[in-house]
């Protein structure tokens, strides 16, 4: 039996104060720190030990991740940052505050950028200091590869791929996997190893801060999930 286990991000700043965030690049707030550390406390006392890591470039998923590490004794553990477990890019909604933006376009409106599998929110200005193609942190991306907006759909092209490139193999030989990423990168995940269909995979819910337990045989079929608490 193969072992994956997959968490969210603990609260982030800019989940703290209801704004959209996206590759925003945002701390984790006290609450988000709290939850970090109790999730890797959690994992230790079940006796989950890993062979390797992997997280976002942005910075709450890093922290939460060396935060577990740091509970369990393991960060000497090798850490592997891919971009493409980002979360969601939501254009020109990041930064916004989630309540005066359906004031402004109506819940209707917003809830199908939010919600919707293949809908993109509005694309961001390029001069926009939120723009990642400005960023440092990806002056080694292609250009064209970085997004200015997404849908959960386009979301998916990009981690499913690298899910199955560089994570799957571990896992195929044996590895303990720990992935420490966004609630739609992992959503994407989830909708890849359970066959959901694209309607209901909008209506999942990923908590922040709680591991998530897969049980795969040896051909990653899906034996059984569970969350610690």
């Amino acid at each position: 039996m193969k072992t994956l286990v997959i968490i969210r991000h603990g609260e982030s700043e800019w989940n703290q104060k209801n704004l959209f965030t996206g590759w925003v690049d945002v701390k984790l707030s006290q609450n988000g720190i709290s939850e970090a550390h109790k999730a890797g406390k959690n994992l230790l006392q079940k006796g989950f030990d890993f062979d390797i890591c992997f997280t976002s470039y942005l910075k709450r998923a890093i922290e939460t991740q060396q935060i577990i590490l740091e509970e369990m004794d393991r960060e000497w553990l090798p850490v592997i940052k891919a971009w493409q477990l980002n979360e969601r890019h939501y254009g020109a909604l990041q930064g916004l505050n989630k309540t005066e933006t359906c004031a402004q376009y109506g819940d209707k409106q917003v809830h199908i950028w939010r919600r919707s599998f293949n809908v993109q929110p509005p694309v961001i200005d390029e001069k926009s200091p939120y723009n990642a193609r400005l960023q440092e942190q990806y002056r080694d991306v292609q250009t064209s590869k970085i997004p200015l907006c997404e849908s959960l759909s386009d979301t998916i092209k990009r981690t499913v791929p690298y899910f199955e490139q560089n994570i799957k193999p571990h896992i195929i030989s044996g590895k303990r996997v720990l992935i420490t990423a966004h609630g739609n990168s992992l959503r994407s995940l989830i909708k890849y190893f359970e066959h959901i269909s694209d309607e209901d995979i909008t209506k999942v819910e990923i908590p922040t801060g709680k591991p998530l337990v897969y049980k795969f045989d040896d051909n990653l079929n899906m034996i059984e999930k569970y969350y610690i608490e």
